[in-house]
């Protein structure tokens, strides 16, 4: 390269970089749409609207939460998917949304590799295997003694064979070594009444969704799904004190249609660990239900996503499900 072409090559450089700076101060210069597949007043619901309240402050531009619920997360994704690339549209995601759903349904409406590029991690939602109060069984050693000497009685409450906890039911009763009888329910809310109530002996759920009947005294947690026991719990066991390894949360990110201006995605990146990293904010979501370390770099969002896939898909291969 001789060197007038090598001036050229650095005024490129320096111009794009200028230009990119450029435009991501400049966006976002009209609101901002945030797509959630879950219905107004849930939990998902409130997560997004406070972290967006915080980023429209930022951007001096107002954020619109979207609720598009139903279809297993399908409805919503499938909108996000189909929306114009313009850094205008983001999706509040689930790890149902963007992973689970791959190995557990034949025909979805949107393929989440391929159409979407990862913007940053929200937060990990740790579940619980919970029992009514007045359970006999007082621990997770109990609860395994009671499934052995009583196979496929005990009662566990979840959503469904698709979803997150339904399939945390067959690999906890798999792991453990027991056959337990699985109630699907149509919502967490449906189960956690029927377990309060006895219909059922044992529920395993997102934290949050019980954490209300756990304070009042009306359900009792064995263990929580993740590897370490968490904060506001530390009574409560992990699993992976007694299944060295086990370590499964549900999660929430944030990500855009493909083809989403790299300038839009590093400045919603970099604006909402920001918000995160706030430790007002850690405490309120915590209250909700995610245990937030920040929203990490796009690259170790994408990272993560990857791993993610490899560990379902192996995990899926293992229990013998197939897609349907």
């Amino acid at each position: 390269m001789n060197r007038r072409q090598f001036t050229l090559t650095l005024s490129a450089a320096a111009l794009y970089a200028t230009s990119f700076t450029a435009s991501a101060q400049s966006w976002p210069d009209k609101p901002v749409k945030l797509v959630l597949s879950q219905p107004a007043g849930s939990g998902a619901d409130a997560m997004a609207r406070m972290i967006s309240d915080q980023l429209s402050k930022k951007w001096n531009q107002p954020i619109v939460v979207e609720n598009k619920p139903g279809g297993q997360n399908a409805i919503g994704a499938q909108a996000v998917s189909r929306a114009a690339p313009d850094g205008y549209t983001f999706y509040f995601a689930t790890a149902a949304a963007l992973v689970t759903n791959v190995y557990l349904f034949k025909n979805l409406p949107y393929d989440p590799r391929k159409d979407f590029v990862p913007v940053g991690m929200v937060g990990k939602v740790p579940f619980a295997i919970s029992v009514n109060a007045s359970s006999k069984i007082k621990t997770l050693s109990d609860l395994v003694a009671y499934a052995k000497a009583n196979p496929e009685r005990l009662t566990v409450a979840n959503e469904g064979p698709k979803t997150y906890s339904g399939m945390m039911t067959r690999l906890i009763g798999a792991q453990l070594g027991i056959q337990v009888n699985s109630v699907p329910y149509a919502s967490v809310s449906a189960g956690v009444t029927d377990t309060v109530g006895g219909q059922t002996e044992v529920i395993v759920s997102d934290v949050p969704s019980i954490a209300q009947m756990v304070k009042a005294g009306r359900l009792r947690p064995l263990a929580v799904t993740t590897a370490k026991r968490i904060a506001g719990w530390e009574s409560i066991p992990s699993l992976a004190e007694t299944l060295p390894g086990f370590d499964y949360a549900g999660w929430i990110g944030i990500v855009a249609p493909a083809r989403t201006p790299a300038a839009a995605i590093q400045r919603f990146n970099r604006d909402l660990d920001a918000v995160l990293s706030d430790k007002d904010m850690a405490a309120r979501l915590l209250d909700i239900g995610p245990i937030t370390e920040g929203a990490g770099s796009v690259d170790q969002m994408g990272a993560f996503l990857a791993a993610e896939h490899a560990r379902w898909a192996k995990l899926t291969a293992d229990l013998d499900i197939l897609p349907e």
